[in-house]
């Protein structure tokens, strides 16, 4: 199996089976850091496969100071924050100012709802309705598995507000999920 240096090496004198490689190997890690952002959406497949795209495009750009992986991750996030603002922008101009609504967490009736007790249904659920900044700390550190230091890197942030995001974040994550379990 060859590296992520010999894949890109091969990438670059224009082997196209070598990218189809790269994005095997990469998928699921750009995918489940995208639908961690995003949710279970048409955009997240769009995203993700945006960022494959993106990536291929500005190949020259890697230096490979990060892993390739990293390198990918942060395109995802990036890109995933930028459909949430376009999706923001798009609320705004579909809800008049002067009726803005504060967001409410809607229940849903448990009898109706088979899955309810599907903690990872409802983990996904809660992480859409908590903030961008937070969600992306939760994603990377939690689901991802980055350390706190990559999680850093990746948002270039300091380490200490990575940390404490990550505890804000799991609080409210902890009541969202308490709202949403009654």
């Amino acid at each position: 199996m060859p590296s992520d240096l010999e894949l890109l090496a091969q990438i670059k004198e224009g082997k196209q089976i070598a990218f189809s490689a790269l994005v095997s190997r990469y998928e699921q890690v750009v995918r489940g850091t995208v639908i961690g952002m995003l949710g279970h959406t048409t955009e997240a497949d769009d995203v993700a496969q945006e960022v494959f795209i993106r990536f291929y495009k500005s190949l020259d750009k890697f230096r490979g100071d990060s892993a390739l992986g990293t390198y990918l991750t942060r395109i995802a996030i990036n890109l995933s924050l930028n459909e949430l603002k376009r999706r923001q922008r798009q609320h705004q101009r579909l809800v008049p100012m002067q009726k803005e609504q504060k967001q409410v967490i809607q229940i849903a009736d448990k009898a109706a709802d088979p899955s309810r007790n599907d903690n990872k249904q409802l983990i996904e659920k809660a992480l859409q309705l908590i903030s961008e900044d937070f969600r992306a700390v939760v994603v990377l550190r939690l689901i991802d598995g980055y350390s706190v230091k990559e999680t850093a890197a990746i948002l270039q942030l300091p380490q200490g507000t990575v940390a404490s995001r990550l505890a804000r974040a799991q609080l409210k994550l902890r009541e969202v999920i308490n709202a949403l379990s009654y």
